[in-house]
């Protein structure tokens, strides 16, 4: 493994390519046939798999991880503790055309991934989307609208099939609306979507 030097370390495979003006934090492993381009930016501790694509204007949060065959376009922002599965897919264009392309940053829907939000293998999130904290979507599913924090989503279109806490447990509502995890972390269901219980 070739280890790069510049401030702060990263490990990166000889056979993949970061470009110069690219960002990538302490600790990150950037995998075989993997390319990043000038301008993205790879917080720390992240681990991109093979034959992954991170474009010019792309944001990765720290302690992410992208499975094989993820491709990030311009626009997409993902924030700490995101898991995109093997092989999903993100868009950029909403009506893509090669008559009249559209190639600019002005044509670009911006898709945003919060914190610890997991993307299953093989689903599309369809840009111009926000996934909210602790989101879950399922394999194969498809995105065209926002996923609400801690929601289960799938099918085509996605949609909401449950809920589920940080740690992948599916949360059980009571009359009062109120879930508690195995391990004592409770949630409550408002008007406004899942929190935590210490934030409600």
């Amino acid at each position: 493994m070739n280890i790069r030097t510049e401030t702060p370390p990263c490990a990166v495979h000889p056979l993949a390519v970061v470009d110069e003006g690219a960002a990538v934090g302490e600790g990150t492993r950037i995998w075989h046939f993997s390319h990043v381009y000038g301008g993205a930016v790879i917080g720390a501790h992240c681990s991109l798999g093979q034959n992954v694509m991170v474009a010019s204007g792309v944001t990765i949060g720290d302690h992410c991880k992208i499975q094989n065959n993820v491709s990030l376009y311009e626009g997409v922002v993902l924030e700490e503790y995101v898991f995109c599965g093997p092989s999903m897919v993100f868009t950029n264009v909403r009506t893509p055309r090669c008559l009249h392309p559209r190639n600019t940053s002005a044509d670009y829907a911006p898709t945003r991934v919060k914190r610890g939000a997991s993307i299953g293998a093989n689903a599309t999130v369809v840009c111009g989307v926000t996934l909210h904290e602790g989101a879950f979507v399922a394999a194969g599913a498809v995105v065209t609208r926002d996923v609400p924090p801690y929601a289960m989503v799938a099918g085509v279109p996605a949609r909401v099939v449950g809920h589920m806490c940080e740690r992948g447990e599916r949360l059980r509502f009571d009359a009062a609306g109120l879930a508690r995890t195995s391990y004592g972390q409770a949630y409550r269901r408002r008007a406004d979507g899942i929190v935590r219980k210490e934030e409600a």
